[in-house]
């Protein structure tokens, strides 16, 4: 049976069995967004995943969160498929269905996959994806820019060119599959950078999603806020997202680890009842070596050879 309920001051519809799995979580953003923007209301949503793995039904009910939220527009930090190219259609009917633009970024599994198909299966749906470019929109009259930074997991990154035509005068969101970006990202000028790629852990009791992707995977940033949104702190903040599928396990154990749509408030009359949780310190992290990210690139190269070896 649907029904409906209210997850922060927004409603959801939706079955309840789906929607509880789900946390919408809240922020206002960095201090400086008010200097420019009187309000904006952005949805972000990570790791898809569409696939066998992830339920269609999470998908829908995520988009169905998210267009309850009434969003200025949607933003989606990469990992839209799982490991493969059989479920296009079923993405492209799911991002069809935001009632808002929607702007993304690729992730890892997007480039293992075939990062030209799933980019072709989101244009189809009407969604800009931004390889390593900064867009600008106008919301009631306020400008603001879109950056978007390709994956740097498999090497396909490019900040110089994503902010060679970056207009400093103007506020600017950053979009990275990859969290640890937005250090430098930081350094101009953009103040808010949301990504993804963790899954926050999928189990977070005891604190393990925060030993496994922190200690020992190396990542500086888990899940949630990291950074500073205060204008009298130089730098900046980033968000990283739960997601709403999962690659190989469907488990997630904790609150922190539930399905995840985030809502964020840009600007002078941003406001939220209450935040989910505050800036947190970011781990020591620890960065790819060369060799490592050889690796990774190389992945992407021999399995585009599989497929085009198999199209033969």
């Amino acid at each position: 049976m649907y029904t409906r309920a209210v997850f922060n001051g927004i409603s959801l519809p939706g079955k309840r069995s789906i929607r509880d799995k789900f946390a919408v979580r809240q922020f206002v953003g960095p201090e400086l967004y008010r200097d420019t923007l009187d309000h904006v209301r952005v949805v972000h949503l990570t790791d898809m995943h569409v696939g066998r793995v992830t339920p269609m039904e999470a998908q829908f009910a995520a988009v169905d969160i998210a267009n309850a939220a009434k969003p200025d527009f949607v933003a989606i930090t990469g990992d839209f498929v799982c490991h493969s190219q059989k479920f296009l259609h079923e993405l492209t009917a799911v991002i069809e269905k935001i009632d808002a633009p929607v702007f993304a970024v690729l992730g890892n599994h997007d480039y293992w996959s075939g990062a030209d198909e799933v980019r072709a299966a989101l244009r189809k749906a009407n969604a800009l994806v931004l390889d390593n470019m900064v867009t600008t929109i106008t919301v009631r009259g306020q400008k603001l820019q879109i950056l978007g930074l390709d994956d740097a997991y498999t090497g396909h990154a490019d900040r110089a060119r994503a902010v060679k035509n970056l207009d400093r005068s103007l506020p600017t969101l950053g979009l990275s599959h990859i969290a640890e970006e937005a250090d430098a990202l930081w350094e101009h000028d953009v103040h808010l950078v949301l990504s993804g790629h963790t899954h926050a852990g999928q189990i977070t009791i005891a604190k393990l999603h925060e030993i496994a992707i922190g200690k020992v995977a190396g990542h500086k940033y888990v899940h949630g806020l990291y950074g500073s949104r205060d204008r009298a702190t130089p730098g900046g903040s980033v968000y990283v997202g739960a997601g709403v599928g999962a690659a190989v396990m469907p488990l997630r154990i904790g609150d922190r680890a539930k399905r995840e749509v985030t809502v964020f408030e840009l600007g002078q009359r941003a406001f939220v009842d209450a935040e989910h949780h505050d800036e947190q310190p970011a781990f020591e992290g620890r960065k790819p070596t060369e060799e490592l990210k050889a690796k990774r690139h190389e992945k992407v190269q021999q399995l585009q050879a599989k497929r085009d070896a198999k199209s033969k």
